[in-house]
């Protein structure tokens, strides 16, 4: 009887070609995913101009924006060019457009047009675009966010959307960040995300899960980030008043597990503090 001279197939060839390719998916979808949604990524003027006017691609806009603010950084002159397109993205539909919008302004406090919008721009309805104009107010010398600042050293109340049942899903200590859905509520027509508008730490609930709540009744108090603790005392160094000392000194000594960074920012922002008080 003959023996089978049938050969094994050999490791190679298309099999060798499909794990190769495996292999670089694992690389460069990374790299394509870290390359898209990083903002460092340099742009030329074409491309800051092209992504400033497609409102389709919101992360494209605000993309556009850091690269605007790195060249403000720098003095660049040529940046003013776009400034009436900076401006109009301040009433932009998307609020994160608008959060880094307020930002953004904050880095030439020689525009006029900037400092009005910013201005306006404290009454957004979105807390981070109130926060990141009060913080870009300070550049300018003008402390008309001063309430927006303090607010950041203090506890946040989020509250229901609607009337309904309310299905917890955190617990205090987790952190959050814009957009983190912290609950749901169960309304008459359906269930109802409730999502962060601030970063920081769940402190506790100030209603009890699978309880009814009322539209608009806080039903979570979130602790401030590390943050926005930061940039609240730097912004206080420089234009905080006698009534500010309480909610800094919190501060002071490493509170909430908060950095020694942070309680050395405190420490330095109350000496400044008192020191005006007694200039006085």
């Amino acid at each position: 009887m003959a023996e089978d001279t049938k050969t094994q197939p050999s490791f190679g060839g298309r099999w060798a070609f499909g794990i190769l390719a495996i292999a670089l998916l694992f690389v460069l979808m990374p790299f394509l995913f870290w390359n898209a949604t990083w903002f460092g990524r340099p742009l030329n003027d074409q491309q800051v101009s092209k992504a400033l006017a497609d409102h389709s691609h919101p992360r494209d806009i605000q993309h556009a924006l850091a690269q605007l603010e790195t060249r403000m950084e720098t003095r660049d002159p040529s940046v003013r060019k776009w400034y009436p397109q900076i401006i109009q993205l301040a009433s932009d539909p998307v609020e994160e457009i608008r959060v880094t919008d307020a930002w953004v302004m904050g880095q030439d406090n020689s525009s006029e047009d900037f400092h009005h919008t910013l201005l306006q721009l404290l009454n957004d309805p979105n807390p981070m675009v109130q926060r990141n104009a009060a913080l870009s107010l300070v550049r300018f010398k003008d402390d008309s966010g001063h309430a927006q600042i303090v607010a950041m050293l203090r506890p946040f109340e989020l509250s229901s959307p609607v009337e309904g049942k309310l299905d917890t899903r955190l617990k205090p200590g987790d952190v959050v960040n814009p957009g983190t859905m912290v609950a749901h509520v169960e309304s008459s027509a359906g269930k109802r995300e409730v999502r962060s508008n601030v970063p920081g730490t769940v402190g506790r609930w100030l209603t009890a899960d699978g309880s009814s709540v009322a539209a608009r009744q806080p039903i979570l108090s979130l602790l401030p980030s590390a943050s926005m603790v930061w940039e609240a005392l730097r912004a206080l160094f420089l234009m905080g008043n006698a009534e500010d000392a309480v909610d800094v000194a919190r501060f002071a000594h490493g509170a909430n597990g908060m950095s020694l960074q942070i309680a050395q920012q405190a420490q330095a922002t109350l000496i400044a503090i008192r020191g005006r008080n007694q200039s006085n």
